[in-house]
């Protein structure tokens, strides 16, 4: 083997050991801070770049926030009909029907006057 071949060898074992020693020493939610940073940064060249636009269209910009404002407001009124056509929640009960001779009015005097009758001996 060649003095060459040698030494890459060893640079690759250096830089392994090295990786996997950082792997130990960074916390564990690196990944996520990672990600934020990410987010972070695109949301912050997406600012830029939206004011960029703004400036130099400011009709577009007007005609969008309208537009977002319409769609916004048109939600709220369907979200507030549906409400108004939704059910009323809440408990009930199942009332058995009984049979009545008569018309109705007849048979409840009936029935009341043989329970007061019937509580009296």
């Amino acid at each position: 083997m060649s003095k060459l071949t040698i030494i890459t060898d060893r640079a690759l074992e250096l830089v392994s050991q090295a990786g996997s020693s950082l792997k130990q020493v960074v916390p564990k939610n690196a990944d996520k801070l990672l990600q934020t940073g990410v987010v972070l940064g695109a949301a912050k060249t997406g600012a830029k770049t939206a004011g960029k636009f703004i400036r130099r269209n400011p009709v577009v910009a007007v005609a969008a926030a309208a537009g977002i404002g319409l769609l916004a407001y048109a939600a709220y009124r369907k979200r507030k009909r549906d409400a108004a056509d939704a059910p009323i929640e809440g408990k009930s009960r199942r009332i058995e029907a009984r049979k009545v001779n008569g018309t109705g009015r007849a048979g409840r005097r009936a029935a009341a006057s043989s329970r007061s009758t019937s509580a009296n001996p």
